[in-house]
């Protein structure tokens, strides 16, 4: 895919900044770029619009938001979203979907949700979930430092008797249960040990920079002992609050698509109750746009509640896709980027979890390793004896999870950029999409006419989007108005609730045979008698806050006459 820049490393925040003013001096009639909030760190969460201004106002068409880096560590989802923003300048006006797309739609980004956090999981080799901020820090235990000075937190794995691993070969595998004879090890991150008030049973240390900001959001939120970094409330953070205000104040937003990592998944609300729950329109609605995303990337869709979530009592919630879906009615998917265990050859069933067992994860694990000693071997370190201030001889090694697990080497990010790319292309296309068909004009006596028009959506999501925004009350009317003209009857502004999209119609396929058995309530005709003299010009607004806003004229002649 034709890009401007490379997808081979991981921007820093400068490197972001500058390609972002790049793309904003070049294209000036194309983007715009706003500093969406300033972080606590000093940093701009920065949000992108994406429209030819030619051809309208952002908020008069219909609009599509994507974002990345809402967690700090999961910077592929920070570089997928430049990549989607890089593909469509950079091919506008030469390949029709890129030029569609910004003449008729309006493209909503914000690459880096928390800036100070992915700077910190950058630069240091430290990992942190959202933002390098104290909160409901715990005193004692290992605390994750790089013991050995290679510049990487790795694994660590300190002689126990009482520890559940052994040695094999030049690793580490899980003793089995009549496994008595021989030296066991207790395996921990790379750290220091804090004192803390306990057994002499070791623990990990809670991460002191315990902050969630995707359990931030006003749907499901719990407090924190329920949620862990669900915040002192909701919105608490300024990187969430601005994010929530972002959406409010882009109504025209008609789907989203929230960038995470790793799994290889397609996650759709709701998160807070079974999809049995949810209207079968909706859920048809979520079924096929995740399709589209498994053709392009290979992952796997799953509803959050029935399938990704294994606790059905104390599950993950205040998530901000669950938020957009269950509060305003926008269909809205997480993406967690890539799939380290499905390319060694082992994916993990998310379907039957509970047959996972320790042999099946140990060889797993072999495959991973084995995978990225292939592959990218920088990222793997043989263990080795290292001295600890504290435990003495311990072994240091394994795997950077930063640059396998959580995210890929370098050498394979561009390949997920794409991919994610393709879906939100055909994402975007998927939105509501008002037109005009046709407006005629006849004479309908001395000085009266009579205005005609049919107008329609004839993309695939209704102008509503789904049922769960009609059960919320977040659908808008589409409104046809006869302006500069004076309506002797019907209504100079008529209002119905809304148009189907293609989704609606019903169809079927029986052996050979294919078929439409209900077409979808897609259009509307809308008539007035006006007083006019010949010449007057008529103008007539089609609009709908998803679906766009569209102005046509007809001219009043005696002769009768269209558009």
């Amino acid at each position: 895919m034709k890009t401007t820049f490379r997808y081979d490393h991981y921007y820093l925040f400068e490197e972001l900044q500058e390609k972002l003013y790049y793309f904003r001096d070049t294209y000036p009639s194309l983007m715009r770029l706003e500093n969406n909030c300033t972080t606590p760190g000093g940093l701009r969460q920065y949000a992108v619009t994406l429209t030819n201004t030619g051809t309208g106002d952002a908020l008069d068409k219909p609009g599509w938001y994507l974002d990345g880096n809402i967690h700090a560590g999961e910077v592929t989802s920070s570089m997928a979203a430049m990549h989607t923003l890089d593909y469509l300048l950079t091919n506008y006006g030469t390949d029709r979907t890129c030029t569609y797309t910004l003449d008729e739609m309006t493209v909503y980004i914000i690459p880096r949700v928390s800036p100070d956090g992915a700077e910190k999981y950058l630069t240091t080799p430290y990992t942190l979930r959202s933002a390098d901020r104290e909160y409901a820090a715990e005193k004692g235990g290992i605390r994750e430092e790089d013991i050995d000075g290679d510049g990487v937190i790795r694994s660590m794995a300190i002689p126990s008797r009482y520890g559940a691993w052994k040695r094999s070969g030049d690793s580490f595998v899980k003793r089995k249960p009549d496994d008595i004879f021989g030296e066991f090890f207790e395996i921990w991150p790379e750290g220091i040990l804090e004192p803390f008030d306990g057994d002499e049973n070791l623990k990990r240390k809670k991460s002191e920079w315990g902050l969630d900001f995707n359990r931030h959001f006003p749907c499901g939120w719990m407090p924190d002992h329920m949620t862990p970094g669900a915040g002192p409330y909701p919105l608490s953070s300024p990187e969430t609050k601005a994010l929530a205000d972002f959406v409010l104040a882009h109504p025209n937003i008609c789907g989203a698509n929230i960038g995470h990592t790793s799994g290889g998944l397609f996650l759709y609300p709701p998160a807070t109750r079974s999809a049995k729950t949810m209207p079968e329109a909706d859920r048809k609605i979520f079924r096929e746009l995740a399709a589209m995303g498994k053709e392009e990337t290979g992952y796997v869709p799953m509803n959050l509640f029935d399938t990704y979530q294994s606790d059905k009592v104390h599950y993950d919630s205040g998530a901000f896709d669950d938020w957009m879906y269950q509060t305003q009615g926008i269909p809205a998917y997480t993406t967690e980027f890539w799939d380290l265990p499905k390319l060694a050859g082992y994916p993990f069933d998310w379907q039957n979890r509970e047959n996972e067992t320790d042999v099946k994860e140990a060889e797993r694990y072999s495959a991973v390793i084995n995978w990225v000693r292939e592959n990218a071997p920088q990222y793997y370190s043989e263990w080795k004896m290292t001295d600890h201030p504290q435990f003495g001889r311990v072994y240091t090694g394994g795997l950077d999870a930063k640059h396998t697990v959580q995210n890929p080497p370098e050498a394979f990010l561009q390949k997920e950029c794409e991919n994610v790319t393709r879906f939100n292309l055909r994402f975007i296309l998927a939105s509501p999409k008002l037109t005009v068909d046709e407006i005629t004009c006849e004479k309908a006596g001395s000085g009266l006419y009579r205005i005609c028009v049919t107008a329609g959506n004839t993309g695939y999501l209704p102008t509503y989007l789904c049922e769960e925004a009609v059960n919320l009350k977040k659908d808008s009317p589409v409104v046809i108005r006869a302006e500069n003209a004076e309506v002797i009857s019907g209504d100079a502004e008529i209002r119905v609730r809304g148009l189907q999209g293609f989704a609606m119609t019903k169809t079927g396929m029986r052996s050979a045979r294919i078929m439409t058995s209900e077409s979808a309530s897609a259009r509307i005709r809308a008539e007035w008698l006006i007083r006019a003299d010949e010449g007057d010009a008529v103008t007539v607004t089609v609009q709908n806050e998803k679906a766009g806003r569209i102005s046509r004229t007809v001219i009043c002649r005696d002769a009768g006459g269209k558009e």
